[in-house]
């Protein structure tokens, strides 16, 4: 028998990153966790520092998700400070290396003369694993980690791309659990960018991770077992909303959180829920879109709905139940990575693993 399944499950958000370290012997009240402020969020704040001192700024490291950190570039650069950047890291403004270079980006491995060096990256492995370690927590073999990729191709604009992603994750398979990657596909590049920096880990986007976590609330999980449930997570970029009976997906839609209002909100979940819903609909309100299943307007209505997220305040007003998995909304995300990494497991190894499901169906 193998030896007690210990999981470091990271969900990597535009705000924070949301740790659960998972042991098979443990209750889930007791795993370790932690909020912290996610990479961009540290990345932007040493690039501030570097503009603050006037130096000029050189990144190294790998493609990471922009956001604060992005920002901060080119706040950098509006200073009137040059910037210089490796190629991979250079990506992280944009896979496009004509554009890096039009915003006035050196391109060059070796950091000019006198330039400060900030490392990117979605994860940083070496602090945390000496975090655990200063608490006597020694990290496990399995990492697993969500981030949201847009995936890459240069005849598509990013949200376009987003929207043929999330159809193809859907035509993949239609189960919640299993939407997790070993090895994912070569244009999700920061998936890609990821496994480069944590050799061997799984990963996952987070919208899936974040939905797959509401379920471990029990309310969630009998009201989606029963006549089926709508999980909207409300994220501080993206807002993702599935609709479910049991784990199964029948539809989903995926909305910029930034131009999104609790108006916005009660109109798509609502036609979400009614089995009404158009891709059309979605993109006329500035989102990425929809994808809906051939049995969604059959398998409608979806009577309840369940929100969880950093920005689920927004949605607060509509007077939808708030998951909270194990009592800790933050890390919502961190539990659906653990259970899909489970179901991984579960099929490599050919042998049982628990869930963190209320009253599992296998």
């Amino acid at each position: 028998m193998s030896d007690p399944v210990r999981i470091l499950a990271i969900d990597a958000g535009a705000g924070t990153q949301d740790i659960v370290l998972y042991d098979a012997t443990q209750v889930p009240e007791n795993f370790v966790k932690l909020v912290l402020p996610s990479q961009t969020q540290v990345v932007a704040a040493r690039i501030r520092a570097v503009t603050a001192r006037g130096r000029p700024l050189h990144l190294a490291g790998f493609l990471m998700g922009g956001g604060a950190s992005s920002e901060a570039v080119r706040e950098h650069l509006a200073a009137g400070l040059p910037v210089s950047a490796e190629p991979a890291a250079a990506r992280t403004l944009h896979n496009d290396l004509d554009r890096v270079r039009a915003l006035g980006i050196q391109l060059t491995e070796r950091p000019p003369l006198g330039a400060e060096v900030i490392r990117l990256g979605d994860v940083d492995a070496a602090a945390l694993t000496l975090a655990l370690r200063t608490f006597e927590i020694e990290p496990p073999a399995i990492w697993a980690i969500a981030v949201q990729d847009h995936g890459y191709d240069p005849q598509h604009e990013a949200h376009e791309y987003r929207y043929r992603f999330l159809r193809e994750l859907l035509a993949r398979t239609r189960d919640v659990r299993q939407l997790a990657f070993l090895e994912p596909p070569p244009y999700l590049l920061r998936m890609v960018s990821v496994q480069r920096q944590v050799p061997g880990c799984i990963v996952m986007d987070t919208g899936p991770a974040a939905v797959l976590g509401a379920l471990c609330d029990p309310v969630v999980w009998r009201a989606a077992q029963g006549e089926g449930a709508v999980v909207v997570n409300v994220g501080n970029m993206h807002t993702f909303a599935v609709a479910l009976r049991g784990t199964r997906i029948y539809g989903l839609f995926e909305h910029h959180t930034g131009g999104g209002t609790a108006e916005t909100l009660a109109e798509l979940v609502g036609a979400l829920r009614a089995g009404t819903l158009s891709h059309a609909q979605v993109v006329a309100l500035g989102g990425h879109g929809a994808v809906l299943t051939d049995e969604y307007q059959r398998a409608a209505p979806f009577p309840f709905v369940a929100i969880t997220g950093p920005n689920r305040a927004l949605a607060r007003p509509l007077g939808w139940y708030e998951a909270a998995p194990f009592g800790d909304m933050m890390v919502t995300g961190a539990y659906g990575l653990v259970e899909a990494t489970l179901r991984l497991l579960e099929q490599e190894r050919q042998e049982p693993q628990p869930s963190l499901l209320p009253n599992p169906t296998r």
